[in-house]
């Protein structure tokens, strides 16, 4: 499991991104990128990255379960995830 500092960090990101997007947007519509620099780095949506709404981990991501493989297999195999099924033939 990722660390929990990790986890609320990405969220502290998601938050900043939404709060800035308007802002952000209009910026680069006026191509003031002078104005654009005074936003934090963290606003930025390039910075975020998905991670497993479970267990935090950064890698191997599905998105549209919004679940790492590992977690996701777990749950498929106990039925947990509607539409899923293990495959065999």
């Amino acid at each position: 499991m990722a660390k929990e500092s990790m986890k609320a960090r990405e969220v502290k990101r998601a938050k900043m991104v939404a709060k800035y997007a308007a802002k952000r947007a209009q910026l680069l519509k006026e191509g003031n990128y002078e104005a654009l620099q005074l936003i934090p780095k963290n606003a930025s949506p390039v910075r975020l990255h998905n991670r497993c709404k479970i267990t935090g981990r950064p890698k191997g991501y599905m998105r549209q379960f919004g679940l790492s493989r590992i977690q996701f297999r777990e749950m498929a195999s106990k039925g947990l995830i509607p539409g899923v099924k293990k495959a065999s033939w």
